[in-house]
């Protein structure tokens, strides 16, 4: 399985090889998908730091020092914490950009029974850009597809 597209995964590989820069993650609703994306790019190695999945308000906090007042209030779903998640991962991966993304793939209580995620892109500390997706897709696994890919395209354009 492949989820990027081989073109975008060539402009991603090359703004950051051209520029000497690295990147990392922090997610939670994409499962390590993003992190996958990466990791198929050629040469991922000389560019992608790592990352991390945490799930959880307890292993946000302690990971990506996600502030846990707010976090708990949000049930860790914010424009603040996916924010937070991009800055710390960047310092956690020692990292020229990092991404940051937190929400919901599937309907529960928590969210009023919608799909959305919040993301962060961070470059050298600070936030370049940050929003809500709402995808298009119903089933679980390609709303997480479409979040990755809506992600990889607004890095794209960055770069």
């Amino acid at each position: 399985m492949n989820i990027i597209p081989q073109v975008q995964a060539q402009v991603i590989r090359k703004g950051l090889l051209g520029k000497n820069k690295t990147i990392a993650t922090a997610e939670s609703v994409t499962s390590g998908l993003l992190q996958y994306a990466f990791s198929t790019i050629p040469d991922a190695s000389q560019f992608f730091q790592g990352g991390v999945t945490a799930f959880n308000l307890a292993q946000k906090t302690r990971h990506l020092q996600v502030e846990s007042i707010h976090a708990q209030a949000v049930n860790c779903v914010s424009e603040k914490v996916a924010k937070e998640m991009a800055i710390h991962c960047c310092k956690m991966f020692i990292s020229d950009w990092g991404i940051g993304i937190t929400g919901y793939a599937s309907p529960v209580p928590e969210s009023n029974n919608k799909c959305f995620a919040y993301f962060a892109i961070a470059f050298e500390g600070k936030i370049m850009v940050s929003g809500c997706l709402e995808p298009q897709n119903t089933e679980p696994t390609k709303i997480q597809e479409e979040y990755v890919l809506a992600l990889l395209s607004t890095l794209q354009k960055l770069l």
